[in-house]
């Protein structure tokens, strides 16, 4: 049976996050290795809008691949536009019908209801990733968590190898760790990440 959930709460968590960002801070590290924050906040716009496309099976560009965020791409305009198409992202995927048949994204041919849990993984791990680079708080709700570590245990099972554009190697994390801190690890994340000094 589908799975179906509003993604509504994490985007306005993560629209919170990208309000808290400072100018000064586009340039500093993030969690994701090769993300600056001012890429990783590119790499949102980009993924807001490509699974907006995926969750209407408007197939085309912006589904037939993943988006390619570079530094230097944000524009002026990244604080009212980013929050606008988190938003759109939101109310594509309260649409019934996002959730049937198939649909594509990053150019992966694939369920509407497994696109919906990408969507969900990415605005968790990106949200954990801008808020740990730029010292705001995180919070998840554990039905999110639970929904977003489904998926990474069945897209890339942490015992098999791994493809390197999906999720880093996993980031083993103690038994008694919570269930973010799993979702981190499993997700290539190592939750005790700290912006170097």
């Amino acid at each position: 049976m589908t799975q179906v959930f509003d993604i509504g709460p994490a985007v306005r968590r993560l629209k919170a996050l990208v309000s808290g960002v400072r100018e000064d801070q586009l340039g500093a590290p993030t969690p994701c290795a090769s993300y600056a924050i001012e890429t990783l906040l590119d790499h949102i716009h980009g993924l807001s809008r490509g699974f907006q496309a995926a969750a209407r099976k408007d197939l085309g560009p912006l589904t037939a691949a993943a988006p390619q965020p570079r530094a230097g791409a944000l524009g002026d305009d990244w604080r009212t536009r980013i929050p606008a198409e988190l938003d759109a992202l939101a109310e594509a995927w309260r649409a019934p019908e996002a959730w049937d048949g198939m649909t594509t994204a990053g150019g992966v041919e694939l369920p509407g209801a497994v696109a919906g849990q990408v969507a969900l993984n990415e605005l968790l791990v990106h949200g954990w990733d801008l808020a740990k680079a730029t010292g705001q708080p995180f919070e998840a709700d554990p039905a999110e968590i639970e929904v977003a570590t489904g998926f990474v245990r069945m897209i890339a099972p942490p015992d098999q190898p791994r493809d390197p554009g999906l999720f880093g190697p996993v980031v083993e994390v103690p038994e008694d760790a919570s269930a973010l801190e799993q979702l981190l690890g499993l997700s290539g994340r190592d939750p005790s990440w700290r912006v170097p000094a």
